[in-house]
């Protein structure tokens, strides 16, 4: 199953830096992870924002809802997800 999970990060502003990279680096690491799994398919950001646009490829709602848990930012982010199949239109039988 595919989905596009949209992520809007709001790191609070009381952080201090070191706070901060300790959690960017620790969120590198497990996004990577879970690209190098194969279940993460793409990842973007969106320019000028602390956001991303992904598309992973899990066998369920609730695999997505582990991976994206899994994410140290997690508590930290808006989510929006939508679920994706092919379109009757399409030229290709899928992006992945």
């Amino acid at each position: 199953m595919l989905y596009l999970v949209e992520m809007d990060v709001n790191i609070p502003e009381s952080w201090s830096e070191e706070k901060l990279q300790d959690y960017i680096t620790r969120e590198k690491a497990c996004s990577q992870g879970h690209q190098k799994s194969g279940k993460w398919v793409y990842l973007w950001r969106v320019a000028g924002k602390y956001s991303n646009v992904s598309v992973l490829d899990v066998e369920s709602p609730d695999e997505l809802h582990q991976i994206i848990s899994s994410l140290p930012l997690f508590p930290y982010m808006d989510i929006n997800v939508k679920s994706l199949c092919k379109h009757p239109n399409a030229i290709r039988e899928t992006m992945i």
